[in-house]
């Protein structure tokens, strides 16, 4: 089941509530107030109609940008956002409905279809999906369970993509695609979740790449 797009102000109070752990509002003041060695920006346009967002990478929640370049492939336009910190990278972390960084802004709005990837806690190894486009939704569903991943919809509203300011629904079909996966599968996906265990990514994250990327493109085309 998938949910209607939530327009309206995203100035609300639960979003407000949901934004408290966020240090900077938005990317200009996350810029004014950190080094530029605190972050790096990877961004690669091929002008397709796809494009992959990790706007948490690095440290912020480890292992997203490596998903979503696994997603990319070779073909596929992608966008990172990472957090290069020793510790602290949470610091760096702004809330998808205000994620305003300008390059991000740019590919995405050019994109047919956005997907994101998020990292959220748990520990069961759940993909949960989010998002306001139903054929995306369901295509990616479709192929990732026959292959024994658990697909379910996040039960916190605010981790299901569905505001219409959210990133993932900023391409010109007005909605898009957000995963949310969990601590307890990018684990799965490589030796480890630090700098250099990133390094070292299991099989499983291949098959999950390539799984997703051929699902966007089998709905875009």
């Amino acid at each position: 089941m998938r949910i209607a797009l939530q327009h309206g102000s995203d100035q609300s109070g639960i979003l407000n509530a949901f934004n408290m752990s966020d240090k900077y509002p938005d990317f200009l003041t996350l810029a004014a107030a950190e080094p530029a060695h605190a972050y790096a920006i990877l961004v690669r346009d091929t002008g397709g109609p796809l494009a992959i967002a990790a706007p948490h990478g690095g440290g912020i929640e480890p292992g997203t940008s490596e998903i979503a370049l696994a997603i990319a492939g070779g073909d596929l336009s992608y966008y990172l956002f990472e957090g290069k910190k020793s510790d602290g990278n949470h610091d760096l972390h702004i809330t998808s409905a205000r994620f305003d960084e300008p390059r991000c802004l740019g590919l995405l709005k050019s994109a047919r279809l956005v997907l994101t990837v998020h990292g959220e806690d748990s520990l069961e190894p759940v993909v949960y999906l989010g998002g306001g486009y139903t054929p995306a939704y369901a295509a990616v569903h479709a192929v990732l369970e026959p292959h024994g991943f658990i697909v379910r919809e996040h039960a916190n509203s605010e981790l299901q993509g569905v505001r219409s300011a959210n990133i993932c629904n900023l391409g010109r079909l007005g909605a898009g695609l957000q995963l949310e996966l969990s601590l307890g599968l990018r684990q799965r996906f490589f030796q480890s979740l630090t700098r250099s265990g990133r390094k070292q990514p299991r099989p499983r994250l291949a098959e999950f790449g390539r799984l997703v990327h051929n699902a966007l493109l089998q709905v875009v085309l």
